[in-house]
């Protein structure tokens, strides 16, 4: 599989709730396109210092996307598929 690097911000414009209430990603803005998530993905917090972020690995069912949420933001890291 092919991985293309993006690291461009993107609009969610859907957001699920998992298991404990957690928050993720069901519908991402991008490139004048909309692309549907069909599972919850992984997700991961990391710290620098005093910052908090969270990445996630969700899938639209043909691809695989890395998002990064960063104090409200959201950037699209990677495009796999």
């Amino acid at each position: 599989m092919k991985t293309s690097s993006i690291n461009q911000h993107v609009t969610i414009s859907s957001i699920g709730f998992g298991h404990g209430g957690r928050a993720y990603p069901r519908r991402m803005e991008f490139g004048g396109c909309s692309y549907n998530f069909v599972d919850t993905g992984l997700c991961a917090r990391v710290r620098r210092g005093e910052r908090l972020a969270q990445i996630f690995t969700m899938t639209d069912g043909t691809r695989e996307y890395c998002l990064r949420k960063e104090q409200g933001n959201w950037t699209l890291l990677s495009i796999c598929g």
